[in-house]
């Protein structure tokens, strides 16, 4: 976007938010009416998003989405209820998750779509992650209470429906509980990035073994939200290359923390590394980060969606019936 002649910075930027709100909670925004609504990227209580399964598919329909999946954060113990939810309204179903990853010192995440929930190699694996997230947890409790705010491990606790999955959403919500920050964006960066107060290090699992455990679950490993990490070009190319050479399928090119600009770069980056093309809101909470089910562009046309050879056998609801369905 052009920054008009004279126009102050705040206010600049101020624009420049409304806009990426506007585009990210404008439901099927982009969408063309011969082409189903993919998001393939969404939270639930499960995790750090604070509607159950069964609710955000709901909202899911309601936003306009023919395909979902659900990919809470290293858990799978909502996609029983989702899918049935997905079949009672009609849409499309997915089971996903989305596993946390250390690579060269950096946190990555990557999604795993089309899984096998019950195998039993990507269940240990996710057991041990979740094990991992309690001491993090603990250990960024005991960091805000050194900078003055008590209680954040319990405070955090009460806003995660799932114990097992505790993380710094829920640390960001206990302090806007707290009057502390007004919104989870401000608490992230004040409180629970690299260098701030709260900010503990960790050890994911490899990158090896995320998308080990995907493939041997029978599913397709997708680089999540890569704008979003604090990686150069080079670094960036040399992730890209490394993950199609483990096995991993595809990258995020349409997510809700990607610029326009970012759309462009990561289509061009897929299409360069033989990777598809994913699409997902990344929604946890509405309301939350300025995301909806379903928002955002489509997919750049020169990219390969990676549903372009998946045959959906879960229930759409009537009026998808009439669009072209990938094969």
């Amino acid at each position: 976007m052009l920054r008009p002649a004279g126009l102050e910075n705040g206010y600049f930027a101020m624009i420049c938010l409304a806009y990426q709100i506007i585009r990210w909670t404008r439901p099927r925004a982009g969408i063309g009416l011969n082409r189903l609504n993919y998001d393939l990227h969404c939270h639930s209580s499960i995790s750090d998003g604070v509607l159950s399964p069964a609710l955000l598919v709901q909202r899911a329909a309601e936003k306009g989405v023919d395909v979902l999946a659900l990919t809470d954060h290293d858990d799978v113990g909502g996609l029983g209820e989702a899918a049935q939810a997905a079949a009672a309204v009609g849409i499309g179903f997915v089971n996903g998750v989305e596993i946390s990853v250390t690579w060269s010192g950096v946190t990555l995440h990557v999604v795993g779509l089309n899984i096998d929930a019950g195998n039993a190699m990507l269940q240990a694996g996710l057991a041990d992650i979740q094990l991992g997230r309690r001491e993090r947890a603990e250990r960024i409790g005991l960091e805000l209470g050194k900078h003055g705010i008590p209680g954040a491990f319990d405070g955090a606790l009460r806003h995660a429906a799932n114990p097992r999955m505790i993380g710094r959403t829920h640390f960001a919500r206990f302090l806007i509980e707290q009057g502390v920050c007004k919104d989870v964006r401000s608490v992230f960066k004040k409180y629970l990035v690299r260098g701030r107060p709260g900010y503990v290090t960790h050890e994911w699992t490899a990158l090896e073994n995320a998308v080990a455990w995907i493939r041997a679950a029978g599913g397709q490993a997708v680089l999540a939200h890569p704008g979003r990490y604090d990686l150069k070009g080079k670094a960036t190319r040399r992730l890209l290359g490394e993950f199609r050479e483990l096995g991993g399928e595809g990258v995020e090119v349409v997510t809700g923390s990607h610029t326009p600009d970012q759309h462009a770069l990561f289509a061009e980056l897929a299409n360069l590394y033989g990777l598809t093309a994913s699409r997902g809101s990344d929604f946890h909470a509405p309301g939350e980060y300025g995301r909806e089910l379903g928002g955002g562009p489509e997919l750049p046309v020169k990219c390969t969606p990676i549903w372009h050879n998946w045959r959906l056998t879960s229930a759409r609801r009537t009026r998808a019936a009439s669009k072209t369905v990938p094969n």
